[in-house]
C-alpha cells in the first residue's frame, strides 16, 4: 500500500506589513474570540469585494445617483454608483434600503471612544462604503444625553517607575434616555483633584455628552467643583451605598446591624425635614460610642438631599451603584488573575476587553425606568425629550 504523501506544513512568515495590518485590525474591531476574528475578516472581505466590483464596472459606470437614507436621528443624502444596465447590486446599502438606524449606534460608540467627527467619517467610508458628513455625525452625537451618570472606582496594584502602588480605575457609566446602561469611559487616575475631574468631564463634553441631570459618586476629591464648572445644571448626589459602608467602618460587628437599620431611616425618610431629624437622632444615640461615625452625614448633607424629591423606587436607582456592581464584579476578577500590573497602560488594556465582555450582555432596561423617567421629566423640566 502506497504511503500517502504528506502535505507540506505552511509556515507563517510574520512580515512588518502583516504585523501592521494585524495591529490595525485589533484597533478597529473589539476582538476577543475566534468568532470575532471571523466577523472582522468577513467585514473586510465585503469591503474588498466592493472595491473590486467598483473597478470591474468602471467601463460601464453611468455616474452616481443621489439617494436619501433615514436614521433615527434624521436623514442624509449619499451618492451611490450606477451602471448603464442597472445590474450593479450594492451589498452594504441595498438599492431599496432606506434606513440605516443601526449606523447611529456605531457612530455614538466611535465617538464615545474619543474619535473625532472626521475620523468617524473616514471609518464609515472604509467599512460601510459611503460618506457621512461631519455635520451629520455632529447631529447624531448632539443627541447624546444621560439623565443619570455614575462614577465608581476599583483599585489595582500597578508598577510605577519601579514602585508598586495602588491606582484607581474610574469607571463612568451612563443611563440613556431609554434606560439602558452604557460605559462612557475608563480612566486610570494618579491623583484626584478638581483639575483632574474637570479634564475628565470636559472630555465627555467634547465627545458629545450635552447634558447630565444627576451624577452619583462617592466623595471623590474635587468632583463637586468640577461638576459645577463643566455641567453647572447637574446635581451631584453622594452615593448612599458608599456613605453607609464608610459609616459602618467605625462600628463594631455586634452593633453593625442595628446601626445600619437606623441609617435606613435617613435615606428612606418621606422628606428632607424628616431625614434631617432622623440623622440628628441617630447622631445623638450613637455619639458616645462612635463619636466620628456620623460626622460626614452632617458635613455632606447638601449632596445627600437631592434624593428626597423623588419616590422610593426612583431613589433606589439614583443613589445606589447597583447599575455598576455587575461591571465591578468583572473588574475584580482581574485582581484575582493578576496581582500586579506592569504599568497603567497595561491595566487599561486589561480593562477594555473585560468591559466589552461584561457590557455585551446588557440588553434590559433599568427596573421601573418608566416611572424614573417620568419623575425626572417633571423635576428637570424641558431637559429630557418627550
Amino acid at each position: 500500500m502506497a504511503k500517502r504523501e504528506k502535505k507540506p506544513v505552511h509556515k507563517v512568515v510574520m512580515t512588518e506589513g502583516k504585523r501592521q495590518i494585524i495591529q490595525q485590525l485589533l484597533q478597529e474591531y473589539d476582538i476577543e474570540t475566534a468568532e470575532d476574528i471571523h466577523d472582522a475578516l468577513k467585514d473586510l472581505l465585503g469591503g474588498t469585494i466592493k472595491e473590486m466590483m467598483e473597478a470591474e464596472m468602471d467601463d460601464y459606470r453611468n455616474g452616481y445617483k443621489e439617494k436619501t437614507v433615514n436614521s433615527s436621528y434624521g436623514s442624509m443624502r449619499i451618492d451611490v454608483p450606477q451602471d448603464r444596465k442597472s445590474t450593479f447590486e450594492p451589498k452594504v446599502l441595498k438599492k431599496r434600503q432606506k434606513d440605516i438606524s443601526d449606523i447611529d449606534q456605531k457612530i455614538i460608540s466611535m465617538y464615545a471612544k474619543g474619535m473625532t467627527t472626521r475620523q468617524i467619517s473616514a471609518t464609515l467610508m472604509d467599512i460601510y462604503g459611503f460618506e457621512a458628513s461631519e455635520g451629520f455625525i455632529s447631529d447624531v452625537t448632539d443627541k447624546i444625553l444621560h439623565p443619570i451618570l455614575y462614577i465608581d472606582a476599583i483599585h489595582y496594584s500597578v508598577r510605577d517607575n519601579g514602585i508598586i502602588r495602588k491606582m484607581a480605575a474610574y469607571v463612568i457609566l451612563g443611563i440613556s434616555c431609554e434606560g439602558k446602561k452604557d460605559v462612557l469611559t475608563i480612566e486610570v487616575g494618579n491623583n484626584e483633584s478638581a483639575k483632574y475631574w474637570l479634564a475628565v468631564l470636559n472630555s465627555l463634553k467634547n465627545r458629545g455628552v450635552k447634558d447630565i441631570l444627576i451624577i452619583s459618586a462617592d466623595g471623590l476629591t474635587g468632583i463637586r467643583e468640577a461638576i459645577q464648572t463643566a455641567f453647572p445644571k447637574t446635581e451631584y448626589q453622594r452615593c448612599i451605598v458608599h456613605r453607609v459602608r464608610n459609616t459602618l467602618k467605625y462600628v463594631s460587628d455586634k452593633d453593625r446591624k442595628a446601626f445600619a437599620n437606623d441609617l435606613k431611616t435617613i435615606y428612606n425618610a418621606p422628606n428632607e425635614e424628616q431625614g434631617r431629624a432622623n440623622r440628628d437622632r441617630i447622631t445623638e444615640k450613637w455619639s458616645e460610642k462612635y463619636p466620628n461615625a456620623m460626622k460626614r452625614w452632617e458635613r455632606d448633607w447638601d449632596v445627600i438631599t437631592p434624593i428626597f424629591k423623588f419616590s422610593a423606587n426612583v431613589r433606589i436607582v439614583i443613589y445606589t451603584t447597583n447599575a455598576i456592581e455587575s461591571l465591578n464584579a468583572t473588574y475584580r476578577k482581574l485582581n484575582r488573575q493578576r496581582s500586579v500590573f506592569p504599568s497603567a497602560q497595561a491595566l487599561l488594556k486589561a480593562l477594555y476587553p473585560a468591559t466589552f465582555e461584561a457590557t455585551k450582555k446588557w440588553s434590559m432596561t433599568i427596573r421601573n425606568w418608566g416611572q424614573v423617567y417620568g419623575e425626572l421629566s417633571i423635576m428637570y423640566e424641558d431637559r429630557l425629550p418627550e
